[in-house]
């Protein structure tokens, strides 16, 4: 079991969802408006709900769990039908109340219409820990991939039918109900008879902590939209979220790759040390993929979005002056919540996320009076302070210094630096004032490539190393080496 090989087959799923990602919004960008993109962003405060809930965190516990019988296996599949079954009932019933809290009856049919997913993806959840555990990860990424673009194809056939935001609705739910169907087929395991247990109780005791840490952390993430929703209209939250998501990309793609492959590793490490080592080096690789990601996107910011949404979305361009170094700054927070789950201090991470998720919320109401502008601005201050102590915490679990963790990082940070004055050099003493926004876009990309790229492997070789690492393996077993 390797946690570069699990990185391997999940940095090809989170590829894949990448490119999807890309494609929809230039594709849907162009045949939806910003009021679909608000009404949406409404609809996922509580959508979200789907992925967070859908095992009540007892996924991680089926991973984490040293000696997993039938007999918790089964009671635990039982328990997330109860809970997605409960989910799906309590969505249908407050439909309205929710779209009066909105200030909109558009969004009650979108709701009616997503219900459903929180059953069918607690169908599932079982299953996939079951292949995270054995490190199946081959197997999960194959299943993410097609599941991702299938839901892609949908949901772009919907929205030029004109189904407008109900497509996005669509393509989660085709989502969730083929995904959950290759999962079960894939796992070969089939649910028994419920019966309680002792380890069960364990179990709920390790999930406990866990849902509540995500639950405070979804209305955390969501509260912005809450109040840019409330206040500022959809098309203010429109312009928001679609900057959100743009800024959201290393964090739910490079850092997810990282967690999902170390977790089960981590777990069967019997030191401390092995623990300390392997996290540092994955920071170390998640700072210099993210680090110029998110600094070409400062700096690139209004060609990329006149390339791939238009004009009509200037505004996500000014947002993402904040967004984009919360992007950074997240995808390095993101992973000491791997930390507290592999130690069994679940009961830490629940309070570090409700101090996180405090600052967050009172920043947005901060932030609302200058607009959404404001509102990011005021995210990025939460996020710089806020990161101390989940940082702090982690790190004292695994018996580490913040100047080790300070060695890992500052590397990329200073090339990624480097690369945006490069960029911004080009543009000024190199490109004609009348070129296109693709042109700038192109150019950037070009140069900021060669800059970072020739930094690292000038200065940091053996970090350019191990991030090569991560590259799949498409071969056949038989043929590896």
């Amino acid at each position: 079991m390797s946690a570069v090989n699990n990185a391997r087959w999940i940095a090809a799923s989170q590829a894949a969802k990448i490119a999807v990602q890309f494609v929809s919004v230039a594709v849907l960008a162009r045949l939806l408006t910003p009021a679909d993109y608000g009404l949406i962003a409404m609809v996922w405060v509580v959508g979200n709900l789907a992925t967070l809930l859908r095992d009540m965190g007892t996924a991680a516990a089926i991973v984490q769990e040293p000696d997993l019988t039938d007999e918790t296996t089964n009671s635990v599949y039982w328990f997330n039908v109860a809970v997605g079954t409960s989910l799906c009932l309590g969505l249908l019933a407050l439909s309205h109340p929710i779209a009066g809290v909105f200030r909109t009856d558009a969004v009650v049919q979108l709701l009616y219409a997503l219900a459903p997913t929180f059953l069918i993806s607690s169908l599932g959840s079982v299953h996939r820990a079951l292949l995270e555990r054995r490190s199946a990860f081959r197997i999960v990424a194959t299943v993410e991939i097609a599941t991702s673009v299938f839901g892609l194809i949908v949901t772009i056939v919907a929205a030029w039918f004109g189904a407008g935001a109900m497509s996005f609705v669509l393509g989660m739910l085709t989502m969730s109900t083929v995904s959950t169907v290759a999962f079960w087929n894939s796992a070969r395991w089939r649910p028994g008879r419920i019966a309680g247990s002792e380890r069960f109780r364990a179990v709920l005791r390790f999930s406990g902590h866990l849902s509540a840490f995500n639950l405070v952390n979804y209305f955390a993430r969501n509260a912005d939209a809450f109040v840019i929703g409330r206040y500022l209209g959809a098309s203010a939250l429109g312009i928001y979220s679609t900057a959100y998501k743009v800024m959201l990309f290393p964090l739910q793609n490079m850092t997810f790759v990282a967690n999902r492959a170390l977790f089960p590793v981590m777990c069967r490490f019997k030191t401390t040390a092995e623990m300390r080592s392997l996290y540092l080096k994955s920071v170390s690789v998640i700072a210099m993929l993210t680090a110029p990601l998110m600094a070409g996107v400062f700096v690139l910011r209004e060609p990329f979005i006149h390339t791939f949404l238009g004009a009509k979305w200037h505004a996500a361009a000014d947002v993402l002056i904040w967004l984009a170094p919360v992007g950074f700054l997240q995808s390095i927070v993101s992973t000491t919540g791997t930390v507290s789950m592999v130690r069994g201090r679940t009961d830490q991470l629940m309070v570090i996320g409700l101090v996180v998720a405090g600052l967050q919320v009172i920043s947005f109401f901060i932030g609302v009076r200058w607009g959404v502008m404001g509102v990011a601005s005021c995210y990025f201050v939460a996020n710089l302070i806020g990161a101390v102590p989940a940082l702090a915490v982690a790190l004292k679990l695994l018996d580490a210094k913040f100047s080790e963790l300070l060695r890992q990082i500052w590397a990329a940070i200073a090339c990624a630096l480097l690369m945006g004055c490069g960029i911004r050099a080009m543009e000024k003493w190199l490109l004609p004032p009348e070129s296109s926004a693709l042109l700038h876009l192109l150019a950037g990309i070009a140069t900021g490539a060669v800059i970072y790229g020739a930094l690292m492997l000038v200065l940091f070789p053996g970090r350019v190393r191990l991030a090569f690492t991560l590259v799949p393996d498409f071969r056949p077993r038989g043929a590896q080496s």
